[in-house]
């Protein structure tokens, strides 16, 4: 194919509808809204999710838990089996862990380190928050757990 040849798929242009130009056109007079009624109207029709004065379906089902979406504390997650990763004797920093691509940016209250998995390094991990097992994990392979 040569770049003179290139033309669109068959039907995939076509022009767009012309409203409101008379009888022949098919869309004449009423441009195509029927008559009368609330969809015929400028600015006319219903918001979304309406249910036509039916209880909509977000307020009939229940509601459940709580989200403390403005006061959330938000941290990037790890787990002990990602930093066996690391070399032994490592001291395991958020820059590092960003280098290594373990995580991909630092959130804003920092990095929590959580005891999913199996480590097998020694390591110093230098983190802004632990989880019990985390550190019971770290300490049993001989590492050490410092808080930031």
């Amino acid at each position: 194919m040569k770049l003179h040849e290139m033309a669109p798929s068959k039907g995939s242009k076509h022009a767009p509808k012309r409203l409101g130009r008379g009888i022949g056109s098919g869309l004449g007079k009423t441009s195509g809204k029927g008559q009368k009624g609330q969809n015929s109207r400028s600015g006319g029709g219903v918001r979304v999710g309406f249910e036509g004065g039916q209880m909509p379906l977000d307020r009939r089902l229940p509601k459940r838990g709580f989200n403390n979406y403005n006061f959330a504390k938000e941290y990037s997650i790890i787990n002990v089996s990602d930093l066996n990763k690391f070399d032994n004797n490592t001291v395991v920093t958020e820059e590092l862990l960003q280098k290594k691509n373990i995580i991909s940016k630092v959130a804003p209250y920092g990095v929590k380190v959580l005891g999913n998995g199996k480590l097998e390094r020694t390591l110093t991990v230098k983190a802004h928050k632990f989880s019990e097992s985390a550190i019971k994990k770290i300490q049993e392979a001989g590492g050490k757990v410092e808080v930031l």
